[in-house]
């Protein structure tokens, strides 16, 4: 009888975290869908980064058409700029195809990293005191502010992969590229903002002022994006950078993501490093869960 007691028991406590969790979730979604003024630059910020990075940061603009005198035709300068993007760039079909993974991720850092603002508010109008004193889990408070961040930045991410497809001369997806390849690019991009929200949601949950969010999440942000392969591959980073990029999660989910858009069908040894990066993120995103509860109970905890 007992057993059946604590069974039904922790059915409930488990039905009503989920239902706690979805219900400030929504709230925090539908605040966020009902203004345009937070929807659109969504696609603004996309199409610029796509747009003037790919562009301006594109290596292959950089081939001269002339050297010392000998003046390359446009077959020969096509070929050498091919040939860069094979060596360099995995071969992708242009430097945004390269890009786009990593752009995507960089939306996806900035969008966690700066999401806990309303988390930040919510603390300054008293809402988050309210829902203090009423009878929720601490645990749904701070997986909503998880989930609903991620859903935005993912949202934004999406966009990020259509703007690229259409852009001219954008994203050219490797052969075979379908479906398949497509969940298994974004369940990167999902592994690595899932850990990325539950850090910056744990942070948000902690300060007590924007102002101090701002000045960590600055501090933190530009080294994680500039230390990984987001921008360009780290074969030519020096040693002690490459050493830092190598364990940099953007640079996991932006390789297993960038495999799967340049080649479309992995080889078997590509497959493999795509599993390894999958684990690699699979195993971070735990650990940032566990820790990032742990530390937001503490903050959400009386004093």
């Amino acid at each position: 009888m007992d057993s059946k007691c604590e069974h039904g028991e922790g059915e409930w406590l488990g039905m009503s975290l989920f239902g706690d969790l979805v219900a400030l979730s929504n709230r925090a979604l539908l605040k966020w869908i009902r203004n345009p003024a937070a929807v659109l630059p969504g696609f603004f910020t996309a199409l610029f980064y796509i747009a003037l990075f790919g562009n301006s940061f594109n290596p292959t603009g950089l081939v001269p058409s002339n050297i010392n005198g000998f003046q390359l035709s446009a077959t020969e300068l096509a070929q050498l700029k091919s040939a860069i993007l094979s060596q360099t760039f995995g071969g992708a079909a242009t430097y945004i195809s390269y890009l786009t993974a990593g752009i995507i991720s960089l939306i996806l850092v900035f969008n966690m990293a700066f999401g806990g603002i309303d988390l930040v508010l919510d603390r300054q109008l008293g809402f988050l005191n309210t829902i203090l004193t009423a009878p929720i889990s601490r645990a749904s408070i701070y997986f909503s502010g998880v989930v609903q961040n991620m859903v935005k930045a993912m949202a934004l991410a999406f966009i990020t992969f259509v703007v690229a497809v259409l852009l001219p001369n954008g994203l050219v997806v490797g052969k075979g590229f379908g479906v398949l390849s497509f969940i298994g690019a974004f369940g990167a991009f999902a592994l690595l903002a899932f850990a990325l929200s539950c850090v910056f949601t744990a942070l948000a949950l902690s300060v007590k002022s924007i102002d101090s969010l701002v000045a960590i999440v600055n501090f933190a942000t530009f080294p994680l994006v500039f230390t990984s392969t987001a921008l360009f591959p780290s074969a030519d980073f020096p040693s002690w950078l490459k050493s830092i990029s190598n364990y940099n999660p953007i640079t996991w989910a932006t390789d297993a993501a960038r495999l799967l858009m340049i080649n479309g069908t992995l080889s078997s040894s590509l497959a493999v490093s795509y599993e390894w990066s999958l684990l690699y993120l699979v195993v971070f995103a735990v650990a940032m869960a566990v820790a990032g509860n742990f530390a937001a109970r503490r903050a959400l905890s009386p004093i």
